[in-house]
């Protein structure tokens, strides 16, 4: 196992890319843990954690803010690493094919519509895993009925006031009931609460120095404007515009009917004072200026109501996850940029891990399953994390006469060690040997 970074080194080592062998669940069979598991947050992050959970026999609960589930946001991705623990799930798969994008190449232009490069996926998902990008807000309410018929407990119009630790465990406040339990995994986001209980101060958000323009609409208009309906009539695709300092990419899905685009540009707006709200077209367009005429159609012809100004909220890699018998999951332990194309798939890693370790730690020994959990998920997500600023830095910062000669060069990178990774089975061959490496450092 590679180092523990603890926040400082960036160049973290993972795991290489190989032939998982899935045969090593088998040899843990489930038996009820009595493990009380509580889940802030009905995120991906969160859902994932519960399923699994459920999975290894322990009782989750998720307390979620919202008080009743919309569909809400555009395209979201996840790599083959996140498609395993899909597969795993009965019925799950059967439900998303129909709605996932299907599309075998990555076309790019520059910001003047000149044609780059078509990168193809080709045996990918052969090679990593199948993957699946579809609409947020639909894929999340198939995992969230999932997760209701394994018989998970989901409240929502829960507000967590405050997060406490005890002896033998820990436990919240939720709209003045005290809820405690064995173990409290925090996935509610880069805004978590629990943060404070976990680093013993306050960890405000800050801007990354970028924003997103994104919408989610019907195909219909955009197939009677010649400038955009090859986007959409020719079935599913996926197209990419890169500029100075900007990147605008667009997807069609459901055989081209439905569209998602985003466009990501620098933003230094105040975290605290706008993060997400509707977008305006005239502040789009004057973004865009200079922009081929296909890219402003397609933000024209967006309804205003559809239109979200997005500040991307960041945060640096933190020194820990957990304390006690409270840890940090997905975007409240490490918020990804969207060019990580990663982040809901870590998230979804994390629930996989912390299922297995809560398994084999047993109930008398959650804080070190905590422990064990981030010492295997930590390097990991730090190259993911970092993964984005590349990405992002590779496209905004391009030299467009050497790419016309190397146009391979901007093509958006598919790690092995990355896509073909298997969460789970992780989990199971490396536990003991990080509780020992934990233990004798005296973490543990």
């Amino acid at each position: 196992m590679a180092p523990y970074m603890n926040g400082e080194n960036t160049e973290a080592e993972i795991p290489p890319p190989r032939n998982w062998d899935p045969s090593i669940i088998d040899q843990h069979p489930v038996t009820p843990s009595g493990i009380k598991v509580l889940i802030i947050g009905a995120g991906f992050a969160g859902l994932t954690a519960a399923i699994e959970c459920k999975r290894k026999g322990h009782d989750p609960l998720v307390l979620e803010s919202f008080k009743e589930l919309k569909q809400l946001g555009d395209i979201i991705s996840f790599g083959g690493n996140a498609g395993r623990i899909f597969k795993r799930w009965p019925g799950v798969e059967d439900k998303l094919d129909p709605i996932c994008h299907v599309s075998q190449s990555l076309k790019y232009f520059d910001w003047q519509g000149n044609f780059i490069y078509e990168q193809f996926w080709g045996s990918e998902e052969e090679n990593f895993g199948k993957r699946f990008n579809g609409h947020r807000g639909e894929i999340h309410k198939i995992l969230y009925d999932h997760a209701v018929e394994q018989g998970v407990e989901i409240r929502l119009g829960q507000k967590v006031t405050e997060y406490f630790e005890l002896e033998d465990g820990a436990g919240v406040i939720s709209n003045g009931e005290k809820i405690v339990a064995d173990v409290i995994l925090a996935a509610d986001g880069v805004r978590s609460k629990a943060r404070k209980i976990v680093l013993g101060f306050e960890d405000k958000p800050k801007s990354s120095g970028y924003a997103v323009y994104r919408a989610w609409m019907d195909s219909a208009e955009l197939a009677k404007n010649p400038l955009t309906a090859d986007l959409v009539t020719k079935g599913d695709t996926h197209t990419g515009w890169l500029g100075p300092d900007i990147h605008f990419l667009a997807a069609s899905i459901k055989d081209g009917k439905e569209f998602s685009w985003v466009c990501t540009h620098k933003d230094e707006a105040d975290v605290e004072e706008s993060w997400s709200a509707q977008g305006d077209h005239e502040d789009a367009c004057k973004i865009l200026e200079g922009w081929t005429p296909a890219v402003h159609a397609i933000v024209r012809m967006t309804p205003p109501e559809k239109l979200v100004d997005w500040k991307l909220v960041y945060r640096d890699p933190l020194p820990r996850w957990t304390n006690g018998h409270v840890t940090l999951i997905g975007d409240a332990a490490h918020p990804h940029l969207p060019t990580s194309i990663q982040g809901a798939s870590q998230a979804m890693e994390d629930g996989a891990t912390l299922g297995v370790c809560l398994q084999l730690a047993g109930k008398a020994n959650v804080k070190e399953a905590l422990q064990a959990y981030e010492r295997i998920r930590y390097n990991r997500v730090l190259v993911t994390q970092k993964s984005g600023e590349a990405t992002r830095d590779k496209w905004h910062k391009a030299d467009f006469d050497s790419l016309r000669k190397n146009p391979e060069a901007i093509k958006l990178k598919r790690d092995e060690k990355i896509l073909n990774f298997d969460a789970e089975v992780h989990a199971y061959e490396v536990y003991e040997h990080t509780v020992a490496e934990l233990r004798k450092e005296g973490k543990i």
